[in-house]
């Protein structure tokens, strides 16, 4: 008898291992060399790309160069082409040491790609990771580089990279009056798209300048899904240094809008909350200077006192939505309530009206139930450009 179980348990895990999903491994845009390879042959190329533009353990730059394409120059982001500058913090053209390639800065005064910049190039690629955040500004400057594909008829190929952030939407929308270079369409804080579906929405939604279209080409993921969680093998910029801090992101960068310190300067950036003076909380801390990570911190060399919110990422996770008790509790205790938001926070925020829900002591469900009508809305533009299985 017992012989006959054993016999029929190997039978049925025999079975079941057949029809059983494998597992199968996500393979970023710039991965399936076989989709763009053929489509850049023969061109010169303009690269946006940055610090996590790698296919493997290789650059994407050095993997084209050493396939024998021609690059032209690369354009870098925020954060610079090598990924070693702070927020904020100038990046000037200059020249690749590791290639000799020119590196024109698409951050500062110079948006967007110019007619010199350009000239010479057949094709352009961006390949950057982003974190599906409207304030993260990878994707104005996406926006930017398609407006000057489009104005001198470039093509462009995203190569596309999977969404951390990609499995929920939540957040107020952007209002018009708001927009700036960390807010430029009206999307919720957290969007729910991978950045080749964005571009597709800008484009399908005329959102470009003069309502322009671009010549667009998105190479997909390969296996998926925007419930996939993804774990970025490399930080897609300095205060980011893992999933935890992008996690917290959406609701911690609320803060560079007030008077408190999250954390820059700090081994935890993006996980630590506090300022001077504060007496609760569970963590002191002391921001430094850290070349190319936070030259110039708030409360630079002075104590802080305040919560420290690591681990809290993946609850977020859970809960899906954006974590307003934070902001909420904090201001509701600080003692200068008059100096707590600075000019910043209605931009980041994409309005007004959450700052004035906070002054004016509106519970988070009363602010929530506000976002309701505006997320409803974006969601019924999204769905018309997503390339993979959302997450509802």
């Amino acid at each position: 008898m017992v012989y006959k179980s054993i016999i029929l348990f190997i039978l049925l895990t025999t079975v079941l291992s057949v029809f059983a999903k494998p597992k199968t491994t996500v393979l970023p845009g710039a991965f399936q060399t076989d989709m763009y390879f053929p489509m850049i042959k023969g061109k010169t190329i303009g690269i946006v790309a940055n610090q996590t533009s790698f296919i493997g353990r290789k650059h994407l730059v050095d993997s084209l160069l050493s396939s024998g394409f021609k690059i032209k120059c690369v354009f870098a982001p925020e954060h610079g082409f090598r990924g070693n500058k702070g927020a904020g913090e100038e990046i000037g053209n200059n020249v690749d040491s590791l290639t000799g390639l020119p590196i024109v800065s698409l951050y500062g005064k110079h948006l967007g790609p110019d007619s010199n910049n350009l000239k010479g190039i057949d094709l352009m690629l961006f390949d950057i990771q982003d974190v599906g955040v409207r304030f993260y500004t990878y994707i104005s400057t996406l926006q930017y580089v398609m407006e000057s594909c489009a104005d001198y008829n470039i093509p462009l190929i995203i190569l596309d990279r999977p969404n951390p952030n990609g499995f929920y939407i939540d957040g107020p929308v952007l209002e018009t009056k708001y927009t700036s270079f960390v807010g430029m369409q009206r999307v919720p804080v957290v969007y729910g798209m991978t950045i080749g579906e964005y571009a597709q929405m800008i484009n399908g939604e005329k959102w470009l300048r003069q309502k322009q279209k671009c010549n667009l080409k998105v190479i997909p993921v390969r296996n998926y899904f925007h419930s996939t969680k993804y774990r970025l093998p490399i930080p897609p910029s300095p205060n980011l240094p893992d999933l935890d801090a992008i996690y917290l992101y959406p609701s911690i960068c609320f803060f560079e809008g007030t008077a408190i310190s999250l954390g820059r300067g700090t081994e935890k950036p993006f996980r630590l909350i506090g300022y001077p003076g504060n007496d609760s909380g569970n963590v002191a801390f002391k921001p430094q200077a850290i070349l190319g990570v936070a030259p110039n911190p708030p409360y630079r060399d002075t104590l802080c006192s305040g919560l420290d919110l690591s681990g809290e990422g993946n609850r977020l996770i859970v809960e899906k939505k954006i974590q307003l008790k934070w902001l909420i509790d904090i201001y509701r205790f600080y003692p200068d309530k008059e100096r707590f938001f600075n000019n910043f926070f209605d931009k980041l925020a994409g309005t007004s009206q959450l700052r004035k829900q906070i002054i004016n002591k509106k519970t988070e469900a009363e602010i929530r139930k506000s976002w309701k009508k505006g997320i409803q809305k974006f969601k019924e533009i999204r769905k018309k450009y997503l390339i993979y299985v959302d997450f509802e």
